[in-house]
């Protein structure tokens, strides 16, 4: 989230957010680096598409009004329900819920809440969820026997 918030309000060059971020933060953990670098370009690709996503369970609200923070958490996670085939929709949800209850407002891991529990629906009517692995369930737990 660091490395995308610096890109998105600093505006700097994505490989310069990676050295500088991702890769001084992480150090020597070059499995927690990967995933955090592929995390990051995931997102920048699918940054509208999460933004389309979203504005279908944001009525009378311009994402432009949104926290940064928020919009940001909401597009990793979409990135990880779409791209990310071993990470459950669930974990990519709470991850993204318990984040926004440290860095966000008060009312930010609620309202992410909803809006990742409505796109997973989307997302699995569309026949757009593909996760595999070990620790993976059904779909029926995974969407709390709504599907």
């Amino acid at each position: 989230m660091q490395a995308l918030y610096a890109f998105t309000i600093g505006g700097d060059e994505a490989t310069h957010v990676l050295e500088t971020v991702v890769d001084e933060k992480l150090g020597d953990d070059a499995t927690t680096k990967e995933f955090a670098k592929k995390l990051f370009l995931v997102t920048m690709d699918l940054s509208d598409e999460a933004d389309a996503l979203v504005s279908r369970h944001t009525q009378n609200w311009d994402l432009e009004r949104m926290a940064w923070i928020d919009r940001l958490l909401l597009r990793m996670a979409i990135s990880e329900m779409l791209h990310f085939e071993d990470i459950p929709p669930k974990v990519s949800i709470n991850e993204a819920i318990e984040v926004a209850k440290r860095y966000s407002t008060a009312k930010s891991g609620k309202f992410i809440n909803g809006i990742l529990d409505a796109v997973l629906l989307d997302l699995h009517k569309e026949g757009r969820l593909k996760k595999s692995g070990r620790g993976l369930v059904g779909m029926d737990a995974l969407l709390g026997g709504r599907s």
